[in-house]
């Protein structure tokens, strides 16, 4: 079909429909655009995807709702309110880290708790926490509420008064260990806030002391819960998107991406061919650039991505317990073995964990929809280096470390009360999501892949495709995720409606 030079809405296309394709569904859709979202699962969502088995609903990947005002201007910019579609809980205590028996520490929702408890840890770290976390709100204003919406296509993007003003202060060629260890002393508040970061491609030694504005918006901002999960969130999205009649396409994979001109591009899918105006690809960057472009439309050549450094993936299991668990919460951290340990085991010397840390999800200490009465649901998670041997055996191995590790710390059995068990891991990611290498979190936030340093949202050579997602701007994890699709949709709009 020939395209022509009119005031028609121009028809684009969404690979993928996670959050940050259903951002940029939205966004591309507010502009007047024809969207419709390519889906290659039987469900939406991504990562963030839900199933239902025996009673219980899992969430398949995030857990975590942290940031809540990114949520808040996403739907503000469509004129609601997450509250329009789902109800949000405060957790308190909002998540506990497990150092030992007996030894659990519960984080409060309170900035008062929190100073108190710090203070009864150590000495003297109640003031430091609040000198800590006024540095973190600088940082977390100044990058979550404007930096992050650049498009890293250029340094001068970032060249502003506030910025330039303000540069010392992002401490981005300060560690993130350093700057923590400054304020404090004790290896458990230390463990504490030194967390965050382990889930964002290097250790606490390399990655830059910015991302303690992770720290604020976990402890200032707090952590929360959308009542039915984090489903909730991508069906809230997804009704936004169906009110600015994005078409929704599932179970159709995009093969190919073949470039007519600088107007069309034509996509081979599993239900049939697709010619569209424009493309935002949110599923692997690397898979869209590797296995559906030709070798002349890439940005970036193989060899360019084994360079790159990745976050983790991760060890899953969801689990069903036929009874409550009395020492759980909603989150719970345990790191009863050495966190620099199992960090260097990720990112230093490549390697199945020999004692690892892991984090457990029971959200039906909060929800009584996600299990039946009286019983658990368990989300287990283990961070994994990426690029691993993945058998049932490694996996089988695992679980009952994990296992073992929470009956021996809860003081109860577990084991014969498991009723349902599903394991996920790097294969699944390749399988599922084309992850590249299997990483779960996508590309590492250190200083040499750090904004205009990170893959392009843009492509050079077709410029009408561009990308979004956790392995180009601004980054991984949920809130940016939404942030990418709102960047990729703003910039793919700009270049269409140059040819109206």
């Amino acid at each position: 079909m020939q395209v022509t030079q009119t005031n028609k809405p121009k028809k684009t296309a969404v690979i993928g429909s996670g959050f940050s394709g259903l951002s940029a569904a939205c966004f591309l859709a507010r502009e007047g655009h024809n969207v419709t979202v390519l889906e290659k699962n039987d469900t939406i969502g991504g990562r963030a995807r839900a199933f239902s088995e025996s009673g219980f609903t899992y969430d398949m990947g995030p857990s975590w709702y942290w940031m809540p005002d990114i949520f808040e201007q996403f739907f503000a910019k469509f004129n609601r309110r997450p509250e329009d579609f789902y109800q949000l809980v405060r957790l308190d205590p909002g998540f506990q880290m497990i150092f030992g028996k007996g030894d659990f520490v519960e984080i409060p929702a309170s900035m008062d708790g929190i100073m108190a408890l710090f203070e009864s840890i150590e000495k003297g770290s109640a003031d430091q926490l609040k000198k800590f976390l006024s540095e973190g709100k600088f940082k977390y204003e100044a990058g979550m509420k404007d930096l992050v919406y650049k498009p890293a296509f250029s340094w001068l993007e970032f060249a502003n008064r506030k910025v330039l003003s303000g540069a010392a202060k992002f401490q981005l060629l300060r560690s993130m260990r350093s700057h923590v260890r400054d304020h404090f002393k004790n290896e458990r508040l230390i463990a504490l806030l030194e967390f965050p970061v382990l889930f964002l491609g290097a250790t606490a030694k390399e990655i830059p002391a910015l991302y303690s504005l992770m720290n604020y918006a976990a402890l200032s901002l707090g952590t929360w819960y959308p009542a039915g999960g984090m489903t909730e969130v991508v069906k809230a999205m997804e009704s936004v998107a169906r009110s600015l009649n994005v078409g929704i396409i599932t179970k159709c994979e995009v093969g190919n991406i073949y470039v007519r001109d600088k107007h069309a591009v034509t996509l081979s899918t599993t239900k049939g061919v697709y010619t569209t105006n424009g493309i935002i690809a949110t599923g692997d960057y690397h898979h869209t650039e590797q296995k559906m472009l030709e070798e002349p439309h890439r940005n970036y050549k193989a060899t360019y991505w084994d360079k790159k450094t990745l976050s983790p993936s991760c060890l899953i299991f969801y689990i069903g317990v036929n009874k409550k668990i009395k020492k759980l919460l909603h989150h719970n951290l345990f790191f009863d073995t050495s966190l620099d340990n199992h960090a260097n085991e990720i990112y230093k010397s490549p390697q199945w964990p020999t004692d690892p840390l892991f984090y457990v999800c029971c959200p039906s200490k909060t929800d009584n929809t996600v299990a039946p009465e009286g019983m658990e649901n368990l989300f287990l998670l283990m961070p994994v280096a990426p690029g691993l041997e993945d058998t049932e055996a490694i996996r089988e191995h695992y679980f009952q470390v994990m296992i073992s590790r929470m009956e021996l710390l809860c003081e109860e059995t577990i084991l014969p009360d498991i009723t349902y068990k599903k394991s996920y891991c790097l294969n699944d990611f390749v399988s599922d999501y084309h992850a590249f290498k299997g990483n779960a979190y996508g590309l590492a936030n250190t200083l040499r892949q750090t904004a205009v340093l990170k893959p392009t949202l843009r492509n050079k050579k077709v410029k009408n495709l561009f990308y979004a997602g956790h392995l180009t701007v601004p980054g991984p994890g949920v809130p940016p995720a939404i942030i990418s699709g709102e960047i990729a949709a703003t910039q793919l709009s700009k270049y269409l409606n140059e040819y109206r």
